[in-house]
């Protein structure tokens, strides 16, 4: 991980482990790394890696185990997903759809590079 945004570390942490769960590189029961080891791996105050873990924590994302660690909850993907897709909607094809109209796009045309689109898919 290269922490070389102006986004404070804690959120580049956090959104590593979400990018990891959404892409199956961690999966439900998985243990993330101790708030020590990514200290020292990363060279960053442990209270920075607490403070990620946290914010997953309180997102439902994952669950602290006492005495032994974090680990990936059960509905982690499911959680990921569900607002992913909402971000995704809201974010990026609303906006294009109504660039690609402004722009004078006939709604047909629009649909149908979408439908070439899945069907390719």
């Amino acid at each position: 991980m290269d922490f070389s945004s102006d986004s404070p570390i804690y959120l580049q942490i956090a959104q590593d482990v979400r990018t990891r769960i959404t892409d199956g590189d961690l999966g439900p029961g998985d243990q993330l790394m101790s708030t020590t080891q990514y200290a020292t791996t990363y060279r960053i105050n442990p209270a920075t890696a607490n403070k990620a873990f946290a914010a997953l924590v309180q997102e439902g994302l994952v669950e602290k185990r006492r005495g032994i660690g974090m680990f990936v909850t059960e509905d982690a993907p499911e959680i990921l997903r569900a607002s992913g897709r909402s971000r995704y909607l809201d974010d990026v094809l609303g906006p294009a759809i109504r660039r690609g109209l402004s722009l004078g796009l006939a709604p047909s045309a629009i649909r149908d590079h979408v439908d070439s689109i899945l069907e390719d898919s």
